[in-house]
């Protein structure tokens, strides 16, 4: 409980005015004998005020809060929380109301100020933004009550318990359901590239027309039919794709607000759900965690929300990544023949042990090597050169750049596909590629 600025007013202009009403006493300056009994007599009642008022404040009865907030969030994006508060006031109140936002979690406009109606029930609201992902708790929400006559302030803290989990951003996943896949893929920047061979998937048989093959013709059909007729294939629907997700220390570089590691689980959300439409079947294998989890590749729609619980709370570690390891595990587990998408950092530090571990994966699987490639690097490769730093800088972004390009080039030359962009553009660019294998029929 504290004092308010009008009591603490009231207080500080009748102590000034005994102050001067001293000085000018001890000065021998006369003055009227009464004017001190009536201050004096001011300042004892505004003191019992005071103390009647802080009495009434703690008699009064706390209001009730409850919270209503969704039951999930996406990484980055703002949600709305609903503060429903009643009481059992005779009299409207004006309180402001803050609560406690977990660590983690960015907000506005709080705290929170509302005029308590008698006999009504207030809403209201603030906006929140989850920082990074996982599960909080809240616990408290704190109300200031003001006194009856406006002298003190009093904060009270109700325990208001809810839950909520903070997931990577699969809004837009979801907002892609309201839309056609092929109008909903163009707006991502998604590009499908022209086909090159023939999926291994009969479809049906149709008519010979110009432009087919002489393989395609169904020798069979054409005899009975005595009309040329042609087998019509299309890209593979029973195919499996299996994300190996690196949560070392390599992926915990931070370009803005959500690190290399966030930005390849929302990739490999996007990705899921295409594949998933497309009929395939999707699994997850992490690495370099101090859990390491599996999902093994199913098809179906539900897979992605066991996808979203399996990382929700997965958070990159400080370890080294153990692509030897990582890649025998995969291989005890994964029997099938599927496509293997490696989420990682190159760097030059190991490129022996991954490249090891890529070559032994791709002899039963088809590998693609996602890697994201810092912002700064970039800007510091564009920015112009003016001081001896700028020079260094530049010297150290381009040799680290030309170091991380032959990186590619000797994978590429093992048959490994690389995908290495930006973070902004990941998780488009990982989809088309994902769309010219398919295509290709190179899964």
């Amino acid at each position: 409980m504290k004092p308010t600025r009008p009591l603490l007013i009231w207080l500080a202009t009748l102590l000034a005015i005994s102050i001067v009403l001293g000085a000018l006493r001890a000065l021998d300056i006369p003055i009227p004998s009464s004017l001190l009994s009536i201050n004096w007599g001011l300042l004892l009642a505004m003191l019992a005020l005071a103390i009647l008022d802080a009495i009434r404040l703690k008699r009064l009865a706390l209001p009730r809060v409850q919270r209503q907030m969704p039951g999930s969030l996406a990484l980055g994006r703002w949600g709305e929380v609903r503060l429903e508060v009643e009481h059992d006031f005779a009299q409207p109140l004006n309180v402001q109301i803050f609560d406690h936002v977990p660590h983690g979690l960015d907000f506005e406009h709080l705290p929170l100020s509302v005029e308590l109606q008698p006999g009504q029930q207030s809403q209201i609201g603030y906006r929140l933004r989850p920082l990074k992902r996982g599960h909080f708790t809240f616990e408290h929400c704190q109300i200031s009550l003001p006194s009856p006559m406006g002298l003190w302030s009093d904060k009270r803290l109700l325990n208001v318990l809810d839950n909520t989990r903070v997931y990577p951003d699969f809004a837009r996943l979801y907002g892609g359901q309201l839309r056609a896949v092929d109008n909903w893929l163009s707006q991502l920047g998604i590009r499908q590239r022209q086909r090159r061979g023939q999926g291994l998937e009969f479809h049906q048989l149709r008519e010979f027309r110009d432009g087919d093959s002489l393989r395609q013709i169904d020798w069979k059909a054409t005899a009975r039919h005595r009309t040329p007729i042609a087998r019509e294939y299309q890209d593979e629907r029973d195919q499996q794709i299996i994300f190996m997700l690196d949560c070392g220390r390599r992926m915990r570089s931070q370009d803005d607000e959500l690190s290399h590691f966030d930005h390849a689980l929302n990739a490999c959300l996007l990705l899921s759900y295409v594949a998933l439409r497309q009929g395939d079947a999707v699994g997850l294998s992490t690495f370099a965690c101090d859990q390491p989890r599996y999902l093994a590749p199913v098809k179906g729609s539900n897979q992605l929300n066991a996808l979203l619980n399996s990382v929700y709370d997965l958070n990159s570690s400080q370890r080294t990544a153990d692509y030897q390891a990582a890649a025998s595990q995969l291989l005890a587990r994964q029997k099938r023949r599927a496509l293997v998408i490696l989420f990682t950092n190159l760097r030059d530090e190991d490129d022996a042990e991954l490249l090891t571990a890529v070559k032994r994966l791709s002899a039963r699987y088809r590998v693609l090597v996602a890697s994201l490639r810092e912002k700064v690097l970039d800007e510091i490769r564009l920015r112009p050169v003016q001081t001896l730093e700028d020079a260094l800088a530049y010297c150290g972004a381009v040799d680290y750049l030309n170091a991380n390009a032959q990186h590619h080039e000797q994978l590429t030359a093992q048959g490994v596909a690389v995908l290495h962009t930006r973070p902004e553009e990941f998780g488009a660019d990982l989809v088309s590629r994902y769309l010219s294998l398919k295509k290709a029929a190179a899964l």
